[in-house]
């Protein structure tokens, strides 16, 4: 047989469980047509090349990544990050800015809220500083923010303007008074990100094109995009941009996308849009067949939901999205349309919610329930559901980036006072649920296109089998840990993350068929490093990059 590329003397790590292990490929229309070891390229003609012995691996398939959230922060001037010990001291950086850079419509800004020292921030405290703009203070995790009074009024909220989502996403009141504090997604997104519908076509593709860069650079060929959470317009944008950046055959990068809703009341508009969406936005490299759910929020602000208080304030935090009942109607309705869910879940409580639904479901349908459900970022687990996703077929996506405590310095010190000792020490448990059967894929899970360092998969895999972000590590000093992060049973080793990056991120988006793996008769997407990933350094490892990034069969680097 002719074929168009002959590969030998190679080591490939094929994500093939039937055959693990390949010296030599060959390729032709793009697609895998042997894999094996050199005796069988006996049978087909071609120019062959001799690798001398290099890695070879599929692409890389990142499972929750945001492609369409960035573009709103892609051209919004941030006037100063706030580096401060007290809530005074904040007050006081951003009122200097606003001294220097009079007359604004809006001044931006970004804190960590544990720079406050548990201090409350008021708007009348920002309508002090700045009574004749709008002042926004953007929480660094990207779930809440402060504004002041006059931004307030620029949106028509109100004391008596009804919460996005309540109980979790919703206008912080106090005394039936808004405070300025606006908790969660649903309700912040569209403030944060709303200058970004007056951006031109032009400048939404030049933000794509630097990602699309960034992907081929690194090997990414395949991702799951997890939308925008409160605005949909946007997102629509953005996916009308990629649909027509396919069109003209600049969009290698495969996009498996979503339609997000935020509540019950929305799923059955939201459904519709969701098949809309998998009409209008079908070509080549962009499908959509996905509904994703936020079902709680994060840990910093107590907006992820806990099966048992928070350590620090003696509360279960936010509600979940959806109950397990409403959550099961919604499964049903998505069963029955060939669609599937993913969501976001972080504390014990809102994978508990998304486990009782799909039994619920499972005891009704049995095999007839078929469709995909993922829960991500599982950072809170309880023991007696760590099981449940592999009976149950739930799919478990982690962001192993986070997997060194998701902090800086001494992570643990934090997640102690906010989750006591006991969960804080038995966090992010990707191997135990490796080990159980569950299918489990990575992530980089970051939502601005600034270094791409987040997003570099061989980051995610030095953390994901280190728990460490060391000198060693390509990443920013700032976020350095002073060492590993606990429990150390749950690193995982290099096969495992190669695996979670390739043939289990193509189950999960339901494309196995085509894509995850070098076996014969799928895209011939692979990627070629100087040096052997399986027997290379844990740490450091961050600083691995494909020399060669083939996607069906074409070299794209």
């Amino acid at each position: 047989m002719k074929a168009d590329q002959i590969i030998k003397n190679a080591k490939i790590f094929t994500s093939d469980k039937d055959k693990p292990q390949a010296t030599a490929l060959a390729v032709k229309d793009g697609k895998f047509v042997y894999v094996g070891d050199e005796a069988g390229l006996s049978e087909y003609e071609g120019e062959v090349t001799d690798l001398g012995g290099k890695f070879i691996m599929p692409g890389i398939i990142d499972s929750h990544v945001h492609v369409t959230w960035p573009i709103g922060f892609e051209y919004a001037t941030i006037d100063g990050a706030i580096a401060c010990c007290g809530k005074q001291e904040a007050l006081d950086i951003m009122a200097k800015v606003i001294r220097e850079k009079p007359g604004l419509k809006r001044y931006r800004f970004i804190m960590e809220k544990t720079s406050l020292n548990g201090e409350e921030l008021m708007k009348e405290d920002l309508d002090a500083i700045c009574p004749d703009s709008e002042l926004q203070i953007q929480e660094a995790e990207g779930h809440s923010i402060w504004v002041n009074s006059r931004l307030l009024e620029s949106y028509g909220i109100t004391d008596d303007t009804p919460d996005p989502v309540p109980g979790l996403s919703y206008y912080e009141r106090k005394d039936g008074h808004l405070t300025g504090n606006i908790i969660e997604c649903s309700a912040e997104v569209p403030i944060i990100l709303d200058s970004a519908m007056t951006l031109t076509d032009e400048q939404i593709d030049a933000a794509l094109n630097r990602w699309i860069s960034f992907s081929l650079d690194a090997g990414v060929n395949v991702v799951f995009d997890a939308g925008i959470p409160g605005y949909a317009a946007l997102h629509e944008r953005v996916y009308t941009r990629l649909r027509e950046l396919d069109r003209q055959g600049k969009l290698p990068v495969y996009i498996d996308g979503c339609y997000v809703i935020a509540a019950p009341w929305q799923a059955k508009e939201g459904l519709e849009e969701l098949k809309r969406f998998r009409r209008e936005f079908d070509t080549e490299h962009l499908k959509v067949h996905t509904m994703k759910i936020f079902m709680d929020g994060t840990f910093r602000i107590h907006t992820a939901a806990l099966l048992e208080p928070y350590a620090d304030t003696g509360m279960k935090g936010a509600s979940t999205a959806f109950n397990k009942d409403e959550l099961a109607e919604l499964l049903k309705q998505l069963n029955e349309e060939d669609l599937d869910l993913h969501l976001h879940t972080v504390g014990d409580a809102a994978s508990r919610t998304v486990l009782d639904a799909v039994e619920i479901v499972r005891n009704e349908l049995g095999e007839r329930f078929h469709i995909r459900v993922t829960c991500a970022h599982l950072e809170v687990q309880a023991d007696e559901d760590l099981g449940r996703f592999a009976k149950l077929g739930v799919y478990a996506n982690f962001t192993p980036f986070w997997h060194s405590g998701n902090g800086t310095g001494d992570a643990l010190k934090p997640l102690i006072t906010l989750l006591g000792e006991r969960r804080a020490t038995h966090m992010y448990r990707c191997k135990t649920l490796w080990d159980s059967g569950a299918l489990v894929t990575w992530s980089s899970d970051s939502t601005i296109y600034l270094d791409f360092s987040s997003w570099n998969p061989y980051l995610g895999m030095e953390v994901g089998m280190t728990r460490w972000i060391n000198e060693k590590t390509n990443a920013p000093e700032a976020i350095r840990t002073i060492g590993p992060f606990v429990p150390g049973n749950e690193k995982m080793s290099i096969d495992e993350m190669l695996s979670g990056y390739t043939i289990n991120g193509a189950i999960q988006l339901g494309i196995e068929d085509k894509k995850g793996s070098i076996t014969v008769g799928k895209d011939a997407d692979f990627l070629v490093f100087a040096d052997d990933l399986l027997t290379a350094d844990q740490e450091g490892f961050s600083y691995n990059k494909p020399i060669d990034v083939y996607y069906s069969g074409k070299k794209m680097k």
